[in-house]
């Protein structure tokens, strides 16, 4: 699942509420008919000023996503020592039958094979099933990180006088950023914004970056990656 479907929205639901309430607000004071029609002959321009954040990686890069990365991490080391230890099993396993050649009997050579062929399509069902399980806890970790979020990117578009503001993903089906004029993204400054408004203090050193469990196919690191 693409982690970014959850982000999004997140950014595009506090953008639009503060649009309606701006709109209500401008609602309370008549308009004359031939005002209104002019307008709407005439639409005023507005010159364009565009703001680029890395939501997800912002969300991920606070101080409160840092510690939640964490607390993930802790959580899945009992799991990840667990797959760790069955896919050295599996080796010692494999070693052995290659070890012993054609010196091992033909029994006990299907039985150690059917042992090591139940032990590697366990090893692949556990680790699909904790690698779902992170992905779904890592979702949820950042998706609240990034709800409240949403105020703190606000309110500096707005202060900064932004018209227009862009979710660069870096993923298929995002918008594929090639280049920006310096100055553009704002990534870094709503990090050092929220951390601010937050109050939370910014994790002691640990263990390097979080990974998702051990697979028997290469996966993805789930990483807190600054912009």
């Amino acid at each position: 699942m693409n982690r970014n479907v959850a982000f999004a929205p997140a950014l595009a639901a506090v953008l639009i509420t503060a649009a309606g309430m701006a709109q209500t607000s401008g609602s309370q004071a008549p308009v004359a008919p031939a005002a209104a029609s002019a307008a709407s002959v005439t639409p005023q321009a507005i010159p364009a000023k565009i703001a680029i954040i890395q939501y997800e990686q912002v969300a991920a890069a606070t101080n409160e996503g840092q510690h939640s990365l964490q607390e993930l991490q802790k959580k899945y080391q009992p799991k990840q020592a667990e797959l760790q230890a069955l896919g050295a099993e599996i080796d010692s396993l494999q070693k052995q039958v290659q070890a012993a050649g054609a010196n091992l009997p033909d029994t006990d050579r299907e039985s150690r094979l059917r042992t090591l062929d139940i032990k590697q399509k366990q090893l692949q069902r556990d680790s699909d099933d904790a690698s779902s399980a992170y992905n779904a806890d890592l979702q949820e970790a950042l998706g609240k990180v990034a709800q409240k979020l949403g105020p703190t990117v606000l309110q500096y578009v707005q202060k900064n006088g932004f018209t227009m503001l862009f979710n660069n993903t870096g993923q298929q089906g995002g918008m594929a950023l090639m280049w920006t004029v310096p100055g553009t993204d704002i990534s870094q400054a709503i990090i050092d914004a929220y951390n601010a408004s937050s109050g939370v203090a910014a994790p002691q050193p640990s263990a390097p970056s979080p990974n998702r469990p051990h697979t028997t196919s290469p996966a993805p690191r789930a990483t807190a990656p600054k912009p």
